[in-house]
């Protein structure tokens, strides 16, 4: 990292403002050289912008921002230019021409600030988590994750897990005295504690519905009105719907914030036995695999027919002729509107409860896993009497914990979390 990198760390051209971030050991030799002089630390000074042939690139306002105390960890300038495509590009351009300075990497700010110690990998994945939200759930949880929440807890267990480790090393190494021939009583207490809220995280539901949403599956026979209602669902056009049977032959999906909650609908192939229509059959065996993906099916078929769990829904009863359900959940036209506020609430209210709480961190794959890892260490701690086996599986807990704040990591995890990120942060 002895390169100084730049890039643009704002919306793409044009806009209002451009921001352009430079950091690394040069930082303030190249402000200096488009500026004139280096501006007062941490203050905003306005400045005309010139290149090396002394020819002026804008009038901006600049920051002089000197490490370690910044998100890099590093010497940082940013340059709040006019935010037109010509002015952007010439300011780049005159960036480029300074001896030891480059244009940024994916991510590359970001991991600068990981491997000078300004956030741990926890915070990272939960910055990214942050840069992608799109509803109100996700970027709450993702905030939680990016200011250090869940950071401060592994920190407190994993120093918990330590104090437990000296116990042992403690009796391992001076057996012979009394005064700690044996573990305090305190010891199992301690690990049983731990252990509990290790398990309590992992009985949260993870990331990966928060971040993907609640996926709700329309099934059916053919023209129970599942089409109609996708279409009201999501609020658009999206599937074609006749009274042919048969006319959606694929599953068509459609992420849709409802009241800040992520949900996926998915409208299918009606439901039916003995189709001739090759491609038909297809869809149809591709309806009852989405069945087994759902998180929940709004049934529209023959009442007790559905899956087990499914929401009984009682459609078009905007028709003289409909099928009526004697104990359905909610009746509803997607032709009138009539009965469905009241679904979306039971949806919305339904989503959330099987969702991260607001502000509550959710957990990835990857740290469920080491999570998980923790958890089962710290259980045959508790499930041996040799001193010896104890103190290993302490360690494999701590080794655990300090993947999860990326202590120990590899470099093919970082580059492909970085990667995510764009080219500014």
């Amino acid at each position: 990292m002895t390169d100084t990198i730049f890039a643009l760390s704002s919306g793409a051209p044009p806009a209002g403002i451009a921001v352009i971030r430079i950091s690394g050991p040069r930082a303030g030799e190249a402000l200096a050289g488009l500026a004139g002089t280096l501006p007062t630390a941490r203050r905003a000074s306005y400045r005309t912008l010139r290149d090396t042939a002394g020819d002026v690139l804008d009038k901006a306002l600049v920051l002089w921002l000197p490490g370690p105390g910044t998100a890099t960890g590093e010497d940082t300038a940013e340059l709040h230019c006019h935010g037109g495509r010509a002015v952007v590009a010439a300011v780049q351009h005159a960036l480029g021409d300074m001896p030891g300075l480059r244009q940024a990497a994916a991510g590359e700010f970001t991991r600068r600030g990981f491997a000078n110690g300004r956030i741990d990998l926890a915070e990272a994945e939960g910055l990214s988590d942050l840069l992608s939200a799109e509803t109100e759930l996700q970027r709450r949880s993702a905030l939680a994750m990016a200011g250090g929440a869940f950071s401060r807890e592994v920190t407190e267990w994993r120093d918990a897990l330590l104090i437990a480790s000296a116990q042992v090393e403690a009796v391992l190494d001076f057996a012979d005295e009394d005064d700690v021939a044996a573990l305090p009583d305190s010891f199992v207490d301690g690990l049983e504690h731990l252990r509990g809220a290790l398990a309590q995280h992992l009985a949260r539901p993870g990331a990966e519905l928060l971040r993907e949403g609640f996926r709700v599956v329309l099934a059916g026979p053919p023209n129970a009105g599942k089409s109609t209602l996708f279409n009201a669902l999501v609020e658009s056009e999206a599937a074609i719907t006749a009274p042919i049977a048969g006319t959606t032959r694929d599953v068509l999906t459609r992420p849709v914030a409802i009241a800040g909650v992520p949900f996926v609908f998915a409208d299918t192939a009606g439901l039916r036995e003995g189709s001739d229509d090759e491609i038909e059959t297809i869809g149809i065996d591709r309806a009852r695999q989405e069945l087994g993906r759902a998180d929940l099916v709004l049934w529209l078929g023959p009442e007790g027919e559905g899956p087990a769990g499914a929401w009984e829904i009682a459609t078009q009863i905007d028709r003289p002729v409909h099928t009526a359900k004697s104990n359905c959940r909610h009746r509803v036209s997607a032709v009138t509107g009539e009965g469905l506020d009241a679904l979306r609430n039971d949806l919305v209210e339904t989503a959330r409860s099987a969702m991260p709480q607001p502000g509550e961190a959710a957990l990835n794959q990857r740290q469920r896993g080491l999570l998980l890892q923790a958890e089962r260490a710290l259980s045959d701690a508790l499930g041996v009497q040799d001193y010896l086996l104890v103190a290993e599986n302490l360690r494999m807990a701590r080794v655990a914990f300090d993947a999860l704040l990326g202590r120990t990591t590899t470099e093919d995890m970082l580059d492909t979390l970085f990667g995510r990120f764009c080219i500014g942060k």
